[in-house]
């Protein structure tokens, strides 16, 4: 199953309306992946991404398509803090994968 599929399983989409806008929620969430992990851009075009910085750009291209009307915390519950909430998650995810220099 490649990364798109799996996003749009994550979302239960059935539909191909919105491909070219998830695409890009996917490209998006790949690039902050990239940066948080201190990594090149375009790192994870040429390398394999580790499953639990997949896990982190499913949930944030999720969350970006979910959220897109402005809403603060889209499926993951109307909120600021579920926002938050789900964005301290997704950064603990890549944080795994992180290269740390000092």
């Amino acid at each position: 199953m490649t990364l798109f599929e799996k996003v749009k399983a994550n979302l239960i989409l059935e539909h191909d309306k919105d491909d070219e806008l998830l695409s890009s929620y996917i490209a998006a969430a790949i690039s902050y992946a990239e940066s948080y992990q201190h990594l090149s851009e375009g790192y994870y075009s040429n390398n394999e991404i580790p499953l639990t910085t997949e896990q982190a750009v499913i949930m944030l291209a999720s969350y970006f398509y979910e959220s897109r009307d402005g809403g603060t915390g889209g499926f993951f519950a109307d909120s600021a803090l579920a926002g938050r909430q789900a964005q301290d998650t997704i950064n603990s995810l890549l944080r795994l994968d992180r290269d740390w220099k000092v």
